[in-house]
């Protein structure tokens, strides 16, 4: 007798919630509709509006459609990262391209990137530390992993905050020489 009400105590639990959802009007249960606007899908997508101050480059650039990177953008923003001693040319980690634009998204994306420093080669780089103190023997420049950057009207304060909230790689602050590091090596500041 017992199983024989606990079954019936089942079934009528189970009517009841069935019951229950039998009375509630479609409307709150249907799902909620939503438009995806022009606005929306763009979103998806990454610009990047770049300006290399020692080429005098500017580049406009939508690397990204919102579901892989485009081969040609990325190679012409891999132009202008070059090595401007050389020349040479290397691709550029899409991971640092995609900080710059939520940088850039972040203070507007009609404010350019002002590009100070992309790619070194190794010859550049170990040319520049017997001139200057601060560039490090295995620089993230050399492999395609870092920029010296700065954003028009926006302090440099500002950027470097910016930076260490994406909590993603390096970020060096340089104050005296205007410009703000961000690379795709491990988390780190100085």
């Amino acid at each position: 007798m017992d199983k024989i009400d606990h079954h019936r105590r089942k079934w009528l639990t189970l009517g009841g919630a069935a019951l229950s959802l039998a009375l509630v009007p479609n409307v709150l249960l249907a799902a909620p509709k939503t438009a995806t606007t022009k606005s929306q899908s763009q979103s998806r997508t990454r610009t990047l509006l770049i300006k290399n101050i020692n080429t005098n480059e500017t580049i406009k650039s939508t690397y990204f459609n919102g579901k892989s990177y485009n081969k040609t953008e990325l190679a012409r923003l891999n132009h202008i990262f070059r090595d401007r001693r050389t020349d040479q040319v290397i691709t550029i980690d899409p991971k640092l391209y995609d900080k710059l634009y939520y940088l850039q998204k972040q203070f507007g994306l009609n404010k350019p990137i002002e590009l100070i420093c992309g790619y070194r080669s190794v010859n550049t780089n170990n040319g520049m530390r017997t001139q200057k103190r601060g560039v490090a023997k295995h620089s993230y420049h050399t492999l395609g992993k870092a920029a010296d950057i700065r954003i028009v009207g926006v302090p440099l304060k500002n950027l470097r905050d910016a930076a260490l909230q994406l909590k993603s790689g390096g970020v060096g602050y340089y104050p005296g020489s205007n410009f703000v590091h961000v690379d795709t090596g491990p988390v780190r500041t100085w």
